[in-house]
C-alpha cells in the first residue's frame, strides 16, 4: 500500500459492526465483561476502540510493532523518558523544542537522569557524548527551529554498536515525509497537534515502537500514569490523518516559494530551510525523506525588527504550535524556546531576531505578498 492511500486506509479503516466509513467515537469509561477477565477491553484508561483504531492507523503509517495515543506530545515524550531509571544517562539534540528540553533539564535532573545536549548532525559530537551510562540517543531532525538535519542510518549504525536505543521526534517532517523506524530508529515520537491533526482542533501526542519489548513496557508505562488520549481527540486525529499526504504536498509547494522569496529580501539576514541545496543538512534530508516540508525560519537581525514583522502580517497568525492549515509566526526567542536561558539561546543561533514561520494552505501569492509588506 502506498503512502497516500495508507493515510486512508491504514490501520481499522471502518467499523467492523456497521461498516461505517468513519469509526465511531467510544465514549466509554469502562466495559461489560463476560466473566471475570473476560473482556475485549477493560477500563478506558488501559484501552479504548476509538483510541487503538488511531494507534492502529500511525503504527501502520510508521511502520512499527505499535502506536500509542496521548493527551499531548509532552506526555508522550514524558512517557517515553519513564522508560529510564535513575543514573541513566541520554545523548539529545541541542537545538530541541522548549519543551523538550525543559522537561530534560528541570524534571528528569529530579530523578538523577542525565541529558547532554550536542549537535546531533556531527557524528563525532554524539560519539564524544557517550558514556559507560549512556541509554539512548534522542533526536529531533529537522529540528526547532533551526531546521539542522541528522542522519538517521549513521545514528542507527552508532546507537547499535552502543546497544543503545535510538529516539526520534518526526513531527516536522510527518510519517508522509520521513520513517526513521526504516531508517534503524527504535521509536518515533509525535506532536499530532501539529501536521496530523493539521486543523489546530486537537491536542495529542503519538509513539510508535519497533519491539514488543517495548510496546509492552511503554503500555505499562501509559496505563500506570493515565497520560492516555480521549476516543473525540482520537477521531479528530483520525480524520485529520486522511487528509496528511494532500496537506503536505500542497504545505510543501507553498513553503518552498515562500522561502525563495524570503532569500532575495534584502531585510532578512539568514534563511534556513532544508528544502534549498546550500542548506547543511539538504543533502542528508533529501536522502532519509520524500519532501522538506512547511517550516521555514529567518533572522531580520534584531527583536525590533522581528516583532515589527509579527505585528504586520495579516494572513500569518501569530501564535504557538505550527502544522496548521492556516500559516502560523512565531518569535523562538519569545515563545516556544523562551525556556531556554538566553546564553543557551544565543549559542545556537536562536536569535532575538529569529522568526519561525509554518507555512499553511492558503494561496502562496497573498502570503508572499503578506510578508513583503511586513518586511517593508
Amino acid at each position: 500500500m502506498r503512502k497516500k492511500t495508507q493515510m486512508i486506509h491504514g490501520g481499522i479503516p471502518r467499523d467492523e459492526h456497521t461498516g461505517a466509513v468513519s469509526i465511531p467515537i467510544h465514549h466509554a469509561s469502562t466495559f461489560k465483561q463476560d466473566g471475570v477477565g473476560n473482556f475485549v477491553y477493560e477500563y478506558a484508561r488501559t484501552g479504548n476502540p476509538t483510541r487503538f483504531a488511531l494507534e492502529e492507523l500511525i503504527k501502520d503509517l510508521e511502520g512499527g510493532v505499535r502506536g500509542f495515543a496521548f493527551g499531548s506530545g509532552m506526555a508522550a515524550i514524558s512517557s517515553v523518558m519513564n522508560l529510564f531509571s535513575s543514573g541513566d544517562h541520554i545523548v539529545l539534540t541541542d537545538d530541541v523544542y522548549g519543551g523538550s528540553y525543559r522537561l530534560m533539564t528541570k524534571v528528569l535532573a529530579k530523578y538523577q537522569i542525565e541529558v547532554t545536549f550536542v549537535d546531533t548532525s556531527d557524528l563525532n559530537e554524539i560519539k564524544e557524548a557517550i558514556k559507560d551510562n549512556t541509554k539512548a540517543i534522542y533526536i529531533e531532525t529537522p529540528t526547532n527551529p533551526l531546521l539542522k538535519i541528522t542522519d538517521l542510518s549513521r545514528i542507527s549504525s552508532l546507537a547499535k554498536e552502543h546497544q543503545l536505543l535510538m529516539i526520534v521526534d518526526n513531527t516536522f517532517s510527518t510519517p508522509y515525509f520521513q520513517n526513521p523506524i526504516e531508517q534503524g530508529a527504535d521509536i518515533v515520537l509525535h506532536s499530532a497537534t501539529k501536521y496530523l491533526g493539521g486543523h489546530s482542533d486537537v491536542v495529542a501526542g503519538l509513539v510508535v515502537v519497533n519491539s514488543e519489548t517495548l510496546a509492552n513496557d511503554l503500555h505499562f508505562i501509559q496505563n500506570s500514569i493515565g497520560a492516555v488520549l480521549g476516543p473525540q481527540d482520537s477521531w479528530l486525529l483520525i480524520r485529520g490523518i486522511k487528509t496528511l499526504a494532500i496537506r503536505m504536498e500542497e504545505i510543501e509547494e507553498n513553503a518552498r516559494k515562500v522561502a525563495n522569496f524570503l532569500t532575495e529580501h534584502e531585510a532578512v539576514t539568514t534563511i534556513y530551510y532544508p528544502g534549498f541545496e546550500e542548506h547543511k543538512g539538504h543533502e542528508v534530508h533529501a536522502k532519509q525523506a520524500r519532501g522538506f516540508g512547511g517550516m521555514i525560519s529567518f533572522d531580520v537581525g534584531s527583536e525590533e525588527k522581528a516583532l515589527d514583522v509579527l505585528k504586520k502580517v495579516h494572513y500569518f497568525t501569530l501564535a504557538e504550535s505550527l502544522g496548521a492549515v492556516e500559516s502560523l509566526i512565531s518569535l523562538p526567542a519569545k515563545m516556544t524556546h523562551a525556556s531556554i536561558p538566553k546564553e543557551r539561546r544565543l549559542e545556537l543561533g536562536i536569535t532575538d531576531g529569529l522568526v519561525r514561520i509554518s507555512v499553511g494552505l492558503e494561496d502562496v501569492e497573498d502570503l508572499i505578498e503578506d510578508l513583503q509588506a511586513a518586511l517593508q
